[in-house]
């Protein structure tokens, strides 16, 4: 089982709105700042959705944790560790450049480790519930042989 490009996209954009109003929400509470909240937030749509498209297309060639039909809980587990630890660093920087406030900015992508992670792995486990845009193993052999004889 893999997934089509269209779904890691697809899962990227509905994972980035409920990336952006977390964010929004701690950022106003640790920076203070509406202006930074919201820029810091809205900066992050473009740069998280590409990191977070680049993030799923790794995963999509670790065949560990794939099971039969969806993944399992512990494959969701470690796609939310390693996609924060990315998307803290971006945080962060994001943050810091908005605010000029080093210790806030730190502050920021350390409190987004408990929620994100969180967060990530819920939208993961309903993510596992949707076949759309999933190629299992009958597909993608049927695609190799149709590709293969066209070749010839």
């Amino acid at each position: 089982m893999k997934d089509s490009n269209l779904r890691s996209f697809i899962k990227g954009v509905s994972w980035r709105i409920i990336g952006t109003i977390d964010t929004f929400i701690l950022s106003y509470f640790i920076i203070g700042s509406v202006k930074v909240a919201t820029l810091t937030a809205f900066t992050e749509v473009a740069t998280k959705i590409i990191l977070y498209f680049l993030h799923e297309r790794i995963w999509n060639v670790i065949p560990w944790g794939r099971q039969k039909n969806k993944p399992a809980h512990l494959r969701s587990l470690a796609k939310g560790i390693s996609w924060r630890f990315f998307g803290s660093i971006d945080t962060i920087f994001i943050s810091f450049i908005y605010s000029g406030n080093p210790l806030g900015s730190i502050k920021l992508g350390t409190s987004e480790l408990l929620t994100k992670v969180a967060l990530f792995y819920i939208h993961e486990r309903v993510w596992a519930l949707i076949n759309w845009g999933r190629i299992f193993e009958k597909e993608l052999i049927e695609v190799n042989i149709s590709s293969q004889k066209n070749s010839l």
